[in-house]
């Protein structure tokens, strides 16, 4: 059984100062697929992880303090993937993707475009492409983890107040569309395959004692092919970790 917790940090260098290394220790994932990483690998101690057992591939963005990927894996990968060869995600540090036999891992941070139009028209950008690159991946790769920060909650019950967010990104239409259409090509969201109750959230607004009243939104995901839903054991949302305005999630997975 594999153990793989995703996890967006809002920055690494804050969330090893809030003992996430500790946490790493105690929860003991094999895979760890992170966003938000605002960090290059020369900016941090990586040792703190290799120390933990972790191969340590790290993706940050061209712009220095944000974005950014990266994968932490106790089995060395057959290969790793960086980017998907279109310059303005590539820059941002988007996407990585670990190989493993017939498997593969991927960590994305998905665009936000809560900052304005600007950035919502990047974000339906980004989706499209997005589709369509796991379109051709699914050719060679039947078997996904597209394991990530998606910026969108799917459904009414993946968010605290949905008729005032109806308007606002991160809930548009569209947005809940483009999830409803990726799945269709052959996912499944994980967590929602196992845990079908309200109030689940993985982020929070840092105003209005919002995690504290667990006003949230659930825009972390697990999602995996349908041909690995048989070997899905669990999937959490683990709440009570407080490294960031995310929480991470976990699934276990035979694999």
């Amino acid at each position: 059984m594999t153990k793989i917790i995703s996890y967006n940090v809002n920055g690494i260098r804050a969330a090893l100062r809030k003992d996430l290394s500790k946490w790493l220790k105690s929860t003991n994932p094999d895979i760890v697929c992170l966003q938000e990483i605002k960090a290059k690998k020369s900016q941090i101690d990586a040792s703190v992880f290799e120390k933990l057992g972790y191969n340590c591939f790290w993706y940050p963005a061209k712009k220095p303090g944000y974005s950014g990927t990266a994968i932490l894996s106790k089995v060395k990968p057959d290969k790793v993937h960086f980017g998907i060869g279109i310059e303005a995600y590539d820059d941002e540090g988007r996407i990585i993707r670990a190989d493993y036999n017939d498997i593969s891992v991927i960590s994305v941070y998905m665009p936000s475009g809560s900052s304005g139009e600007i950035r919502q028209e990047f974000k339906m950008k980004f989706l499209k492409d997005f589709y369509h690159y796991i379109l051709q991946l699914k050719k060679e790769k039947k078997k996904l983890i597209i394991s990530g920060d998606y910026n969108i909650c799917h459904h009414e019950i993946d968010i605290h107040n949905p008729t005032r967010n109806k308007n606002t990104s991160g809930f548009l239409p569209e947005e809940r569309n483009w999830i409803t259409e990726f799945l269709k090509m052959g996912f499944v969201d994980s967590f929602r395959e196992i845990n079908k109750s309200p109030n689940q959230y993985t982020w929070w607004s840092y105003r209005a004692n919002a995690r504290a009243k667990n006003l949230g939104w659930r825009i972390d995901y697990h999602v995996i092919s349908e041909e690995l839903n048989t070997s899905l054991n669990g999937a959490k949302i683990l709440s009570k970790a407080i490294h960031s305005d995310h929480c991470p999630i976990l699934i276990d997975i035979d694999f």
